[in-house]
């Protein structure tokens, strides 16, 4: 099939077959596993996934891509869901591990919709390299913001391999890295205040450059700050995961 690549649904085609080798042993499937890959595009990672756990799930948007999938793959080897991964329910299946290339335009958004649901093993994703390391970066790192914060809370986040743009057809303008994202085991983050959470580090990073004792003024006195063990004089990429969960859990 002569597909041509969709701006609008931010399809690059994996091509590279090292890469793609590389890909799969960063997934490292096994047989029988619950997969789920979204955006499978003319099945780079679909084929040699299927060749190990004998049956995947994909998701899907693009009309033509699924009739190439339908064309290509048996009944007993895929199961396509044609949808939106922003509005698919990932819920009901245990133990479910879900990868994928994910389209740069609208990832951030999809690892939030992710994160909704706990029945998820692991993640292993293809991403712009620039979001790979804001999502993995460590206090007083440039790339530390709420996004590392957001996602670290409840998952250990690592960066496994760049990949070049040239490994695509057509090459993105960018680089790319997998990451994988593996739920927490050390605490219990079902516990934590998301939606607080969420709003203490917004209000934090929106003025990163400004100390905690301005940023979170509305939220926390220095006094508060302090006895929290935070310096009020920090700014909010000093401040660590665990600094953020203290205070996200101030009634």
């Amino acid at each position: 099939m002569q597909h041509i690549p969709r701006k609008r649904f931010g399809q690059n085609f994996l091509q590279d077959q090292y890469i793609i080798n590389k890909i799969i042993q960063c997934i490292d499937p096994k047989p029988e596993e619950n997969i789920l890959e979204i955006g499978p595009g003319l099945a780079a990672l679909t084929k040699p996934l299927i060749e190990i756990a004998g049956h995947i799930q994909v998701l899907e948007l693009d009309r033509d891509i699924i009739k190439f999938l339908e064309g290509n793959f048996s009944k007993e080897e895929i199961k396509i869901h044609a949808g939106d991964a922003l509005a698919f329910d990932f819920g009901g299946v245990n133990n479910l591990r879900v990868v994928g290339n994910l389209p740069y335009n609208i990832s951030t958004p999809i690892l939030f919709h992710l994160q909704k649901f706990d029945n998820i093993k692991d993640m292993t994703f293809m991403l712009q390299k620039e979001v790979v390391d804001r999502i993995c970066a460590n206090p007083g790192n440039g790339n530390y913001g709420r996004l590392s914060i957001m996602l670290q809370y409840k998952y250990k986040c690592r960066k496994l391999l760049d990949v070049p743009p040239e490994a695509f057809y057509p090459a993105p303008k960018v680089d790319s890295a997998i990451v994988s994202i593996k739920p927490r085991t050390d605490y219990d983050w079902s516990l934590i205040n998301v939606k607080q959470l969420n709003h203490i580090t917004t209000q934090a990073f929106n003025q990163r450059r400004k100390t905690v004792a301005n940023s979170l003024k509305t939220l926390f006195s220095q006094e508060q700050l302090i006895q929290f063990g935070i310096n009020p004089s920090s700014r909010a990429e000093n401040l660590t995961v665990e600094d953020y969960l203290r205070l996200s859990q101030v009634e």
